[in-house]
């Protein structure tokens, strides 16, 4: 019994089983709008280095309603921590209200080759 036990928990880590492992690896890409005090508070640089951090592409720049906007490349799981890092986090003398995030949709390779903060 041990053995066969070995064997399931061998196979089931292998191929993912229950982990999802596979959407990790997917590439995915989604526009971002944040609202609330993000501009003049570095919001855009902080943006820029927490994208790199975790290995994302895209850009990042302020918009004239006094948003912060841009788009979002990588892996489903980096994505997704930038996506919890935009609604919670920011930079540390930023306030969000919100953020929205909007047309997100697989891609097969990346876009862009970096994180840009967009003038």
């Amino acid at each position: 019994l041990p053995c066969k036990s070995f064997a399931f928990l061998l196979f089931w880590s292998l191929t993912g089983v229950g982990m999802n492992m596979a959407e990790g690896d997917t590439l995915i890409s989604v526009d971002y709008e944040i609202f609330g005090k993000v501009q003049g508070v570095f919001f855009r640089k902080y943006t820029q280095a927490e994208g790199k951090k975790l290995g994302l592409v895209g850009w990042v720049q302020n918009t004239d309603q006094g948003t912060v906007q841009g788009q979002l490349q990588g892996p489903v799981s980096k994505v997704r921590l930038m996506q919890e890092w935009l609604e919670t986090k920011g930079s540390p003398k930023s306030h969000i209200d919100r953020a929205n995030f909007r047309n997100e949709k697989v891609i097969l390779k990346l876009d862009y080759s970096d994180f840009q903060i967009v003038k």
